[in-house]
């Protein structure tokens, strides 16, 4: 998930950020502003998946870049004052978040995001190539770059991503991992469903790695893959995803 912060408090920012990540370690924070200014200036040129807006800013009331750029992403408004909350949401918000934050506060929020993202992100890519019955164009390969260096990695050499670090990464069935530009969430709209699934928050797999799946707990999967992970990543298929997961390898 790709977020902007728009906040001119830098340290508030930054808090932010690290609670962020630490509820959802995937979560790439494309820019933190300041000002109302930067924000339609960078809006114009660019998106995110979410923003996260305070209200009150060093050049003024947020609302106003509404006024001046077209933001069709939604918005969790972060804030000291509850006047603002009817405004907030006449627009295109989902949450509406008093300081101090509270970490509960804003995993729900994130949350309800999750619960909200199909309302605001129409695939339609996916409903035109449906219509006209062609075959969606799946991603076939990676170029990778280590240094000055650029590998090609076949989207067939692929067993997984995973995500380590605050990074994503590729790993072959070779056993060689690579970092790739891309979140999971963004992965999965880019890879064939009949071949990749997305276990969990930290692992989208290729059908061909499994080579042993064991029951667990509470309707869970535990998957073993090769090349093997590392020893503390987590290979348990999420309770919300076993349902589905079973529905994959039965197609």
């Amino acid at each position: 998930m790709n977020v902007l912060i728009i906040e001119d408090e830098i340290f508030a920012a930054e808090k932010l950020e690290d609670m962020l990540l630490e509820i959802e370690p995937e979560i790439i924070v494309l820019a933190k502003l300041g000002s109302i200014t930067e924000s339609v200036n960078w809006l114009m040129q660019n998106s995110a998946d979410l923003i996260f807006l305070d209200i009150q800013l060093s050049d003024g009331i947020s609302f106003s870049i509404f006024e001046q750029v077209t933001v069709n992403t939604p918005v969790i408004f972060t804030t000291a004052y509850d006047q603002y909350a009817i405004k907030a949401f006449q627009l295109n918000s989902i949450a509406y978040l008093l300081k101090p934050i509270r970490t509960a506060d804003l995993a729900e929020s994130l949350k309800k995001y999750e619960s909200l993202k199909s309302a605001f992100n129409i695939d339609f890519e996916t409903i035109l190539t449906n219509i006209q019955g062609k075959k969606p164009d799946y991603k076939k390969r990676f170029l990778i770059q280590i240094g000055e260096k650029i590998r090609k990695v076949e989207i067939t050499e692929t067993a997984y991503f995973y995500v380590f670090d605050k990074g994503v990464f590729l790993k072959t069935f070779e056993g060689k991992s690579y970092p790739v530009e891309y979140t999971l969430d963004k992965l999965e709209s880019l890879l064939n469903h009949e071949s990749f699934f997305r276990i969990n928050r930290t692992f989208l797999v290729n059908m061909e790695s499994i080579s042993k799946m064991v029951a667990y707990s509470r309707g869970r999967v535990k998957l073993e893959l090769k090349p093997k992970p590392e020893d503390d990543f987590d290979t348990i298929v999420s309770i919300e995803r076993s349902s589905d997961f079973k529905k994959w390898l039965n197609n």
